[in-house]
């Protein structure tokens, strides 16, 4: 019986094992997993022939990899000027709080993971909070709860 083909065998596969798509590679095993496990950075060693110490190079060199498992859901809070003029601090602070957690955290049921970043771009707009790929602007701590139980309630709709 064959093995079922894994993130990580299948990423490879679609790159033909090119040393040169490392990157690519990660990517879609992140995609998949929502971080970089040990032992698929493992496989892609030994599958496209690169020392493992070079992966993990790679793979903590570039803020969009993670070592470490996120949650289904990625919040982003801005710290740009924009924003902190703004009250972003106060906006973080309340995001904290809801969550229960700091930025660089899980949640333990592993849904929401928080991040700071210095500017999203979205100047106008501040304070900005992404939560995926959808922004919030003009975000203040009042609306950071009825955000965060907007995300939750289109959970219990998947």
């Amino acid at each position: 019986m064959a093995k079922k083909a894994t993130p990580e065998m299948k990423a490879v596969e679609k790159y033909e094992g090119k040393r040169s798509c490392l990157i690519q590679i990660l990517h879609e095993i992140q995609k998949e997993y929502r971080y970089l496990p040990e032992p698929a950075l493992r496989y892609v060693s030994e599958a496209i022939d690169v020392p493992l110490t070079d992966i993990y190079g790679v793979a903590t060199f570039f803020k969009a990899f993670s070592l470490e498992p996120k949650g289904k859901h990625t919040v982003t809070c801005c710290m740009g000027t924009a924003c902190h003029v703004r009250n972003s601090a106060g906006v973080l602070d309340e995001l904290k709080r809801t969550l229960g957690i700091e930025p660089g955290e899980t949640t333990e049921d592993m849904l929401f993971s928080l991040e700071t970043v210095n500017c999203l771009g979205a100047c106008a707009l501040g304070p900005v909070v992404v939560i995926d790929d959808k922004y919030y602007g003009e975000v203040t701590p009042v609306k950071v709860k009825k955000i965060i139980a907007e995300v939750k309630k289109g959970e219990g709709k998947k």
